[in-house]
C-alpha cells in the first residue's frame, strides 16, 4: 500500500539542518544533503537533558601578585590568570611530627597528635588542635583548641576560641576579628569586631574597633575600643 501524506513528517537533520519528510514510524534514515545518518525518532522526541549544574566557586587571592581568581571548590590547585604562578589549594591533615612550609589556599589542621615544627606556614583556614612551633598565618580563620601548643608567631583574619577550650599568648595577638566562647588569656588587637559569647572568659588587653559582649562573659583588662575610643581605657570587671 503506498504511503500517505499524513504517514510522513517534515524532519531536520541534526548534523546540517537540512529538512526532509520521512515516515512518522521510521526508524532511521539519511540526510539527502550531507548523506549522514540519523535516528527519526530521536528527532521526533528528543530526550530532555537534565539541566548543566552551576560549577560552585571560591574566591581566592593569588600568593604573588594578588590578583582575585575564581576557582571551583574542589579544586586542588590552580595557575594565577595574571601573573602565572603555581597556586596551591590542597587541604593538609597534619597528624605525625613533620618539618616542612606549607603555603595554600586550602584548610590546614593539625591533630592532637599531629607535629609542625620549624615551619613557615600561610593557610585559608587553621585548625590546631596538636604542637605548631614555627610562623602562622591564616588568611581566613584560625580556630585554637586547650591541646595545642603554640610556640613562634601567628596572625589571622579571624581567630576563634571554642567553647569549653582555652588558649594563653604571652604576646600580643594580631587579628582582623574574633570571636571567644571558651578562654583567651593574652592581648588582642583587633582592627574589626571581637565578639565575647556568653561562655567567654577574657584576660588581657583589648584594642578593637568594635566589641560585643553576650550576657554572662567574664572580661578582665583594659580595653580600647572603636576609633574615637583609642584614648580612653576602661577596666572592666
Amino acid at each position: 500500500m503506498p504511503e500517505t501524506k499524513q504517514d510522513k513528517v517534515l524532519l531536520a537533520c541534526p548534523h546540517c539542518g537540512h529538512q526532509q519528510p520521512e515516515p512518522r514510524a521510521a526508524f532511521s534514515t539519511n540526510c539527502k544533503k550531507c548523506g549522514r545518518h540519523f535516528r527519526v525518532q530521536d528527532v521526533l522526541h528528543p530526550v530532555q537533558r537534565a539541566p548543566e549544574r552551576a560549577l560552585d566557586l571560591r574566591r581566592i587571592i593569588c600568593f604573588e601578585c594578588g590578583a582575585e581568581l575564581d576557582v571551583p571548590a574542589s579544586a586542588e590547585s590552580t595557575m594565577c590568570k595574571k601573573c602565572s604562578r603555581y597556586v596551591d589549594l590542597h587541604d593538609y591533615r597534619i597528624a605525625v611530627a613533620v618539618a616542612k612550609n606549607f603555603k595554600t589556599k586550602g584548610r590546614f589542621v593539625v591533630e592532637p597528635k599531629g607535629y609542625a615544627f620549624n615551619t613557615e606556614t600561610v593557610a585559608g583556614e587553621v585548625v590546631i588542635r596538636g604542637k605548631f612551633h614555627g610562623k602562622l598565618a591564616a588568611e581566613r580563620s584560625l580556630t585554637i583548641y586547650s591541646t595545642a601548643e603554640i610556640k613562634g608567631s601567628l596572625t589571622a583574619a579571624h581567630l576563634v576560641i571554642p567553647a569549653e577550650n582555652h588558649f594563653r599568648w604571652p604576646d600580643c595577638i594580631n587579628v582582623g576579628s574574633a570571636e571567644i566562647a571558651g578562654e583567651l588569656a593574652a592581648s588582642l588587637h583587633a582592627t574589626g569586631t571581637v565578639t565575647l559569647r556568653s561562655t567567654a572568659r577574657f584576660f588581657g588587653n583589648l584594642d578593637a574597633g568594635h566589641l560585643a559582649v553576650e550576657a554572662g562573659a567574664v572580661v578582665v583588662g583594659n580595653m580600647n575600643i572603636g576609633s574615637t575610643a583609642r584614648n580612653k581605657q576602661t577596666r572592666l570587671l
